[in-house]
């Protein structure tokens, strides 16, 4: 285990827990969006107006695979575990913990956002009915599923560091 994948739903909490746990655990924290616009020197809305969805998803692959060989933490894109493959790249190479927050708070958190393209698209019962679909794949990458409905990032950054710890023999 060297990595820390966060995985969810856009809005679910990703970016935020993933600083706090950086602090917590001394371990780097990157977020995957942010690394892929720094690579690709485009932001992820005119990557998707230049390139289109499928090749963004295809820049997650080659980060997932590429990237630095370290201990770290990444918050993923939403829509990384969509794929069977980042899945497999994800849980060889790290512990997966799934965010599971609901929809309510996920649409109160990005409904205004106007770096997600996806967002700007698309209907609230759009984005619902595609965080249930996106739901089982989660699910199914996630090595730990963690709520967060009332939890505060404290009590969710603290349970996370737990089991990394656990996990990597300090407890």
């Amino acid at each position: 285990m060297k990595k820390v994948y966060l995985i969810g739903y856009m809005g679910c909490g990703k970016s935020a827990i993933g600083k706090r746990l950086s602090f917590a655990t001394k371990m780097p924290y990157y977020d995957m969006d942010t690394e892929i616009v720094r690579m690709t020197g485009l932001t992820i809305p005119q990557i998707f107006e230049m390139y289109g969805e499928e090749r963004f998803r295809e820049m997650e692959t080659e980060f997932l695979r590429t990237f630095r060989d370290e201990f770290c933490i990444i918050a993923t894109g939403g829509g990384v575990a969509m794929r069977k493959e980042n899945r497999e790249i994800m849980r060889e190479t790290g512990l997966v913990f799934f965010l599971n927050a609901p929809f309510r708070d996920i649409w109160r958190r990005i409904s205004t956002d106007r770096n997600r393209p996806i967002v700007q698209r698309s209907t609230r019962s759009d984005l619902e009915q595609l965080f249930n679909n996106r739901k089982p794949q989660y699910l199914h990458g996630a090595h730990f599923k963690v709520e967060t409905e009332n939890r505060s990032l404290r009590d969710i950054v603290d349970y996370i560091a737990f089991q990394i710890g656990r996990l990597k023999g300090e407890i």
